[in-house]
């Protein structure tokens, strides 16, 4: 209970860019709120098995209803009414979005339970990277010259605030002044010529200060202008294309996406100076219908600033609606952007500028690019469900949001030849588009759909480049290795080191280094390597992870590589790697004797242990009561040492299915009570 109590206080302790990552992961759909008070109770619950088990759903929901009422009585002790408040709010937020679909619910808290895990181990991860932390420090650095852009553009608008009123105040005394003289020159007792002459001087002084306090102001606007359009080009070309790249990155594994409240902040930040200069040019053209003259720089400069200030603002716009969280079924979280027909999926889109004037105001729809479903070739699909979304600012972070939760494929059924898989893509309303999607008819074609999704999102990040998929480019190992690595952490505490990637590269790449991995050899092959990958995963997840996690299992080593490893080692010291052979995902493990003469080193490997075996047996009781049969027909257990030294009790006894002195197969004295004598099942090999 304790290590999953550390996992919500250990998330307290991150620095605040590894905060933001983690509340990306709560809306009001599950809000942060129920993390918070439940912890304790929401981290001793199996929520993947939860979320396969309709009945199951169902009773966990109600658990938590149960759960949050129980805080509430506890706020109601302490007085406390706000709190108390929002409880029950939350309780009818539950109930709203999950009373009729609880295993939707499931499926949120599994996949934000990952994903936290995910940012801790890559918290402890990165300080390891010296290149990694170079790359981050001058991304932080970057972020500081914008950071810098963005308060000076917004310090030159408000300069320019205090210059409108100033002028504002000048051309009223200027206005005053000339009234009142022209009123006197008309009086009896007027004013003497010299008075007149002084008057006139005064006025006309104040006058030249007037036109040089215009030019100054429609110079500043101007110039703020230039600064927001610089500030844009950074944030379109660069910071938004960079945070595009990092959720592509994110999407296959790799590190959590930046939170996008940063980009947002600037989008809006922008926005706001660009509507502060529409407005502060129609105060210049309410002084200019006031008081105007010959070459006013308001007269001629107005029309093409509120022009630019128009385009600029138009142009954020058109970059604002992004995608936060990709197409992806809630029955597989570790699999976005692979859709299966007729099945349910989610995709949630942001719009940068967070403008309360625009809160309720836009509406979205999701749909099928034409561009894609009227090429030659490609499958169409209808959308089910409620596409069409109005964005409204969230409760739970403030940020202008829309998700669609409900949404389902339909293949439009047209005569002529049709594949079982296909890649397209969703539009949303024509301002953003999401990254391709794989769109699968059996959960079968899940595996090598997913691999098309890696292949692209390593290799590509063009929106639309179709010809990706027609002919796939090559990759270099350098590519691969990591993305590969990243399927094993994003799944379990551990990815792979460099060993094991050494042993995958020789694997794909064999006697050219150097070469490149084309996309037939990763996953078109008869026995695909992917494929090979993927068994090897599921099988880590089904019946070995926490030996995984606890770095027990080499795995990825070759037949030569394990012989070169177990020589010069104690007798009985062996080691568990996986079968190159077996196309389901299968387990091995190999040891050392010594010949007769104790010279030589003689290495036995036992037959692979596939799902079926392993789901009868765990692998820490086959190899507690593995047994070989001698020549003197007495089985004895010949595996003493992990690799490479580790007493075999030591790492397993913590896994044993019950105590390792009980290492008789039958247990004679329970038979009274059964009228049964309880049996065990043994590995046994002849040498």
């Amino acid at each position: 209970m304790w290590h999953f109590m550390a996992q919500w206080c250990q998330l307290q302790l991150l620095e605040s860019k590894y905060l933001e990552q983690v509340d990306q992961l709560y809306d009001d759909s599950f809000p942060m709120d129920i993390r918070q008070y439940l912890s304790k109770w929401i981290e001793s619950i199996d929520w993947e098995n939860v979320a396969v088990q309709d009945s199951l759903a169902t009773v966990r929901f109600h658990d938590l209803l149960a759960q949050l009422d129980d805080q509430h009585s506890r706020f109601s002790l302490e007085n406390n009414f706000l709190l108390q408040h929002n409880i029950r709010k939350i309780k009818r937020n539950l109930q709203d979005h999950f009373q009729e679909d609880p295993v939707h619910m499931a499926m949120i808290i599994s996949r934000n339970l990952k994903e936290e895990q995910k940012i801790l181990l890559n918290e402890q991860y990165f300080p390891l990277q010296t290149n990694r932390e170079n790359t981050q420090t001058s991304m932080v650095l970057e972020k500081q010259k914008l950071d810098n852009k963005v308060k000076d553009m917004k310090n030159k608008v408000q300069e320019a605030d205090q210059n409108i009123k100033s002028l504002e105040y000048l051309q009223d005394e200027h206005d005053f002044k000339e009234n009142t003289l022209k009123n006197r020159e008309h009086e009896m007792n007027g004013l003497t010529p010299k008075q007149l002459e002084h008057e006139k001087l005064l006025i006309a002084e104040m006058c030249f200060k007037l036109k040089f306090k215009r030019g100054e102001v429609v110079g500043q606007l101007a110039e703020v202008l230039n600064m927001a359009e610089a500030v844009l080009s950074d944030l379109i070309s660069e910071e938004l294309a960079e945070w595009k790249k990092r959720q592509q990155i994110s999407c296959i594994g790799g590190p959590p996406n930046a939170c996008l409240d940063q980009l947002q902040n600037w989008f809006t930040a922008v926005a706001e100076s660009l509507q502060q200069v529409r407005q502060q040019l129609k105060e210049l053209q309410e002084l200019e219908q006031k008081y105007t003259y010959d070459n006013d720089p308001i007269k001629q400069q107005k029309g093409f600033l509120e022009g630019r200030a128009l385009a600029l603002f138009r142009n954020l716009l058109e970059h604002s609606l992004v995608v936060e969280r990709q197409p992806c079924m809630p029955t597989h979280p570790q699999r976005p952007l692979v859709l299966k027909t007729q099945v349910q999926f989610t995709v949630k889109l942001r719009f940068l500028v967070k403008l309360q004037e625009f809160n309720y105001q836009l509406k979205v729809k999701a749909l099928f690019d034409k561009d894609v479903t009227e090429k030659k070739g490609f499958r169409k699909f209808n959308i089910l469900g409620t596409n069409t979304k109005v964005m409204n600012m969230e409760e739970s972070n403030g940020s202008l949001a829309a998700e669609f939760r409900h949404l389902q494929l339909k293949e439009q059924k047209v005569a002529g030849n049709r594949t079982n898989e296909v890649r397209d893509y969703l539009q949303i309303d024509s301002w953003t588009i999401s990254l391709p999607i794989v769109v699968i008819s059996n959960v079968s074609q899940l595996p090598s759909g997913w691999a098309s999704i890696l292949w692209y999102n390593m290799l590509t990040s063009e929106p639309k480049n179709l010809k990706f998929f027609l002919s796939p480019p090559a990759a270099s190992w350098g590519q691969l290795s990591e993305v590969l690595s990243w399927q094993f952490s994003s799944v379990t505490k551990r990815g792979l080191n460099e060993e094991q990637l050494s042993m995958l590269a020789d694997k794909l790449l064999g006697e050219n280094p150097e070469g490149l991995i084309p996309w037939t050899k990763f996953c078109k092959k008869s026995f695909p390597f992917w494929l090979w990958i993927e068994a090897i995963l599921d099988l880590i997840k089904r019946h070995l992870l926490s030996l995984w996690n606890d770095g027990c299992i080499l795995g990825f080593v070759s037949k030569e590589r394990e012989k070169a490893l177990l020589t010069g080692k104690c007798p009985g010291t062996f080691l568990l790697r996986f079968s190159e052979s077996s196309r389901d995902g299968a387990i091995t493990f190999t040891w050392v004797e010594h010949d007769l003469y104790g010279e030589s080193p003689v290495f036995h490997a036992v037959e692979p242990y596939t799902k079926k075996e392993l789901s009868a047996v765990s692998l820490p009781d086959i190899i507690r009561t593995y047994k070989v049969m001698a020549a003197e027909n007495i089985p004895e257990n010949p595996l003493r040492f992990l690799y490479p030294d580790i007493p075999k009790d030591k790492s397993f006894g913590k896994y044993y299915a019950r105590a390792s002195e009980a290492s008789e197969p039958m247990d004679v004295e329970s038979s009274s009570s059964t009228g049964y004598m309880k049996t065990e099942l043994i590995s046994v090999s002849e040498v």
